[in-house]
């Protein structure tokens, strides 16, 4: 019997090497959750008493407990390069359903999916624009190739100067390519349909006391006369509301006809020299997406070349019931099971799911190999004293066979 024991022993201290053998193995596997060797003792099935002398059976291994302990953040400045810290999982889409990982060294395949090094893609929740939320009933690949910003045509500008009140009023008739027929100009970007960029120029003429003419010609061509009127404090009169709407300009290019409407609301006349100040206007270029930020709450926002964002997604996260009950796929991804129970969704940062950390990564969390070590010693004494109860057992029956022998 003590054979037996002996040789279960030595089982179980091999299955303990094995398991922490594998722990050590993937101290540099990112997002990689160590294990434990649990036993259970045996015991001969005997009669409705058990024996107060009852001797055990030996061991045996019961189960390889999943360690779920969060594991050390390692910052990389790579932005898609997740780690989550706290509980939850990413979501994964693997093709034949959905897969979750600790694991976030993403990047993005020639379809522009953000996916893991199995190529398995990252699922978001997708964003609407009409509704200005995230759609959490439905789960997309996060995809950065479909990612860009169309061109938005200028439709309004906003002026913010001064003209001087001393200004003398010219003598001859306007013209754009004489200086003597206007006091001041400034000029500034539009946008066209198509996103190209025109030169849009407003010429200031001093037509009487507190009364100016603004002049707009866009790439040369006029855009018509409108008249601005100032009060006795120099704050605009009229037009009541501060904005002026000039004639469609017509482009050659097969853009929209484009209507400027310019708000000189900010636009003042004191007794001080020309001031230029500020104009802004809505418009901008076409761009190609540039770079992406990730939030603490998983929410995945472009930043495009052309100075614009737009959000894309908000990562889904999955929690579980029975962490122990998921079943492991290997590269630190694991499947949901009927002793897990079904993925409970949600968001990070919100409810039972941790927060995001973008540019980083969550190490294995036995990374920290001291531990291991140390139960390696342990296993190790266990298998070499069952060798010696098994070597022991041996030499007794070998004495027994000798002295029935004689």
């Amino acid at each position: 019997m003590a054979l037996n024991q002996a040789l279960s022993g030595i089982n179980g201290a091999q299955s303990d090497l094995n398991v922490i053998a594998n722990n050590i193995a993937n101290a540099n596997t990112t997002g990689f959750k160590g294990s434990r060797a649990e036993f259970a003792d045996i015991y001969a099935v005997t009669g409705i008493n058990l024996s107060a002398t009852a001797v055990g059976s030996g061991t045996r291994l019961t189960d390889v407990a999943q360690q779920f302990a969060q594991g050390d953040i390692q910052t990389t400045g790579n932005s898609l390069d997740l780690a989550i810290s706290g509980n939850g999982f990413f979501v994964v889409n693997t093709g034949n359903g959905y897969a979750y990982t600790r694991a976030g060294a993403f990047h993005q395949d020639p379809a522009g999916n953000v996916v893991t090094e199995d190529n398995n893609a990252l699922q978001v929740y997708p964003y609407s624009t009409a509704s200005n939320s995230f759609d959490t009933s439905t789960l997309t690949n996060l995809n950065l190739v479909t990612a860009q910003s169309s061109a938005k045509p200028t439709t309004t500008a906003v002026v913010s100067s001064n003209l001087p009140a001393d200004a003398t009023a010219p003598t001859l008739a306007f013209d754009p390519g004489n200086p003597a027929t206007f006091n001041q100009s400034s000029t500034f970007t539009v946008y066209d349909s198509l996103g190209s960029s025109h030169q849009a120029t407003a010429y200031y003429v001093k037509t009487g006391t507190n009364t100016w003419n603004v002049n707009l010609y866009v790439d040369g061509n006029s855009a018509g006369t409108q008249a601005l009127t100032f009060d006795s404090t120099g704050a605009l009169a009229t037009p009541a509301n501060g904005t002026v709407a000039f004639n469609p300009v017509t482009y050659a290019n097969g853009a929209n006809p484009q209507t400027l409407s310019i708000n000189f609301g900010k636009t003042t006349q004191y007794g001080t020299d020309y001031a230029a100040g500020t104009i802004s206007q809505d418009g901008f270029t076409a761009g190609a997406l540039s770079s992406i930020d990730i939030d603490s709450t998983g929410i995945v926002t472009a930043n495009y070349s052309n100075g614009q964002s737009s959000k894309i997604g908000q990562l889904a996260m999955a929690n579980f019931q029975n962490l122990q009950g998921l079943r492991q796929l290997g590269s630190a991804s694991w499947m949901s099971s009927t002793d897990s129970g079904t993925a409970v969704m949600g968001t990070a940062a919100s409810g039972q799911y941790g927060t995001i950390q973008s540019g980083a990564l969550e190490e294995s969390n036995t990374s920290d190999t001291t531990q291991q070590l140390v139960d390696m010693i342990q296993a190790q004494r266990n298998y070499q004293a069952n060798a010696q109860v098994l070597s022991t057992d041996n030499t007794l029956a070998s004495t027994l066979f000798n002295a029935v022998s004689r």
